[in-house]
Parts: structure tokens; sequence; C-alpha cells
């Protein structure tokens, strides 16, 4: 899709695509093509040989997440105490929203803080829950529709280290905290630090939204949020270490829409599916055709500022006090101290041949823009080309 109809798109809208969000179509419209290079890999067994190009790696292309997700996910697994896990969500209301739009790197940086500070600040409190938690947290932008819809989701234990660091508190096995309190807090909190970034002139507003750069009109637009309930959600807790796990797997790398999620791309647009969340019943699954300029005008919408990191930890989880603070954990949770004897470093696991099942080896790697030798002979020894 975006090596068809990117260059054309790219001409339309010369002067109104930020660096950015050119990176990210030019990554993803070279991945795994000659343009990144590449390797040759043949059976040592058999002779089958495959081209195989490089991935352009980019955090916002679908293909590439996958490994990623795999290597951060199998460090986090260390991570994991035997309680039971939440899934709390902190979503901006419509009005904070557009706002956010145009000053993405500082209202999703605050929207972390101010969700993290107002989970730390309720659990810490001895009328809740008492005791200093551990949050891993995650930005996402998008509905299911890629329309922008910032939110975080944070994966958070069932309870904390208690004040002095004597005890675990546990939280009850199906509520961890009251949301009603955690929005009122979020609200609260969020809007007043608003207030201040506007009183500072650090935010920006364009084209329906410039008047708000006058106080009086930026107080009246954010009225509506001032009294409406803004929604943090709390789902039941895991079942279990290996459920927080899949989780994570599906939420920390996810890209605005998958690959999978795509049905056509022709002359008529771009048809997709998507879940109207407004919908309980089977028909919340969707499908949706827009044209091709306006999906990809919403998939960029979410192309993050650079240097931004969309995965962060607080609390027990956060900076370079998270072994210590885990160990402790475990030493109050009574986890028996797990044998660390073993191999230094794993054997490599080559892959397998789609023919016979036999080892994969690399046999010639090629640049940037270039393309491989010759296949192979059948009466050459394949493992005699390795290099």
């Amino acid at each position: 899709m975006f090596r068809s109809a990117g260059p054309t798109y790219r001409a339309a809208h010369a002067g109104h695509l930020s660096l950015a969000q050119l990176k990210v179509m030019t990554a993803i419209e070279h991945c795994r093509t000659p343009a990144l290079g590449g390797h040759v890999e043949a059976c040592a067994d058999c002779g089958h040989w495959r081209v195989a190009y490089n991935s352009c790696r980019n955090r916002h292309c679908p293909k590439c997440q996958g490994a990623a997700a795999r290597t951060w996910l199998a460090e986090r697994e260390a991570d994991l105490l035997p309680v039971g896990y939440f899934h709390v969500v902190f979503t901006l209301p419509a009005e904070v929203a557009a706002i956010a739009f145009h000053n993405k790197a500082m209202l999703y940086d605050l929207l972390f803080r101010v969700a993290a500070e107002t989970m730390l600040t309720i659990a810490a409190d001895p009328k809740h829950l008492g005791a200093r938690i551990g949050i891993t947290a995650v930005l996402h932008t998008w509905g299911s529709a890629l329309t922008h819809h910032p939110h975080v989701h944070m994966i958070v234990p069932g309870g904390g280290i208690a004040p002095g660091g004597t005890r675990w508190i546990s939280s009850r096995p199906a509520f961890l905290l009251p949301v009603r309190v955690l929005g009122k807090l979020f609200r609260r909190l969020f809007l007043t630090r608003l207030l201040q970034m506007h009183d500072a002139g650090r935010l920006a507003f364009f084209g329906s939204l410039a008047p708000l750069a006058d106080r009086p009109a930026f107080l009246q637009h954010l009225a509506p949020a001032r009294k409406d309930r803004w929604v943090v959600y709390a789902k039941p807790p895991f079942a279990g270490p290996q459920a927080v796990l899949a989780y994570l797997s599906r939420y920390t790398h996810r890209v605005a829409i998958s690959n999978r999620r795509l049905i056509a791309f022709n002359e008529t647009g771009v048809t997709f599916r998507y879940k109207d969340y407004r919908r309980d019943d089977p028909e919340r699954q969707q499908v949706m055709t827009l044209v091709t300029d306006e999906f990809i005008r919403r998939f960029l919408l979410h192309v993050l500022p650079h240097g931004f990191h969309r995965i962060r930890h607080y609390g027990l989880l956060a900076g370079t006090n998270r072994k210590d603070n885990l160990a402790q954990a475990r030493r109050l949770l009574a986890v028996p101290v797990a044998d660390d004897a073993g191999p230094d470093q794993a054997a490599e696991v080559l892959p397998l041949c789609p023919c016979c099942g036999g080892p994969m080896i690399v046999i010639e790697t090629f640049a940037r823009w270039c393309q491989p030798r010759a296949p192979p002979t059948p009466a050459t020894p394949i493992r005699e080309l390795a290099p």
C-alpha cells in the first residue's frame, strides 16, 4: 500500500508532513526489500536456499515488532511476581485529546506522569491499599478505526510493599483501587498542570484550535472536561503470570493497525476490520473502507515524536532500583530463590529448512540496494559457502 500510494501521497501533501512521518513512510516502503540489503540462507542437508531481506526495525512498522516484542518479553518475564495482576486504562477526554494532537510530546508525557502519580498516590493511601506498587505503562494513541484516541494501558501487581519495607500488602482478589477515586484525582492533576503549561506559553494551537491561545477561550474549551467523569477502567485480574505475558505480547509493541486486519487494497481504497466498542454483541466486529489517502493520513496520526518512550515503568519497577525492589518483594512473598547456575550463553538456534528440517546456514550477505549472487549449484557443498 505504501509502496503503491506513498509517492503520490507525499507529493500531494508536500510541506504538511513532518520529518518523522516521512521517515516512517520510507522505512515501511523499504522494509524487507533490496533497499536494506540482506542475506542468503541455505540448508546444510538438502541445499534448499532462500533470500532474506533486512527489516527496517522502525517501531511503527507492522512487520518489525515481533522480534522486538519477544526480546522485551523475555526480559520482563524475570520481573513477574507470584501475585495477581490488574489491567488499568487511563483515557483522555475528547477536549483534551484535541489539544494533545498538536502538542504530542508534552501531553503524552503528561498523560504518563499524571496517570502514574494518580495510581501511586491512591495506592499509598492507607484508606485504600497503603503500599508502594509497581507499574508497567504502555501508550496507545489510536482507536480501532485509527482515530486519535490517546490512552495509557497499565499492568499493575495486586499489592505492594508496605511503608518501611517490612511486609507485602496484597490487594483484594478482584479489586485493586476504586476507579472513581482514581478518575477524580487524574482529572484534577491533569487539568491543573495543563493550565500551568498554557500559562507558561508552552502549548501550540493551530487551525480551529488557534483561538485557544487566549486564556478565557482555553478555559471555556475545557469546561466540559472539568465536569465530566474521566474514564479510568480497571479490568478483572489476569489468570496467572502467563496470561500477563500473553497480554503484554499483544500490547507493548502494537502499532496503529496490523497487517492481519487488512482485508483489501484496490481502486476503491483500503478495507479493514475494526471493533465498535459501543457494542457488546457479535456485531462488534465491523468492516470499514477508507480512500487510500485517508487511510494513510489516519495511520500517520500515530507517529510518535522522535525519541519518545512509549513503554515506561514506575514505582517498584522504576529505574536502577528495580532489581533491588523486586528482590525485596520476593523475600516478603517468600518466593524461593532461583538457581542461576547454568550455561553462560544459550546455544545459537539456527532456522530450520522448510523442505527437510535441516539447519539453514547463512552463506552470503549483501549490502543495501544490492542483489545476491547466483544461487549455489547442487554440486557445491553448502557448508563450504558459509562465511
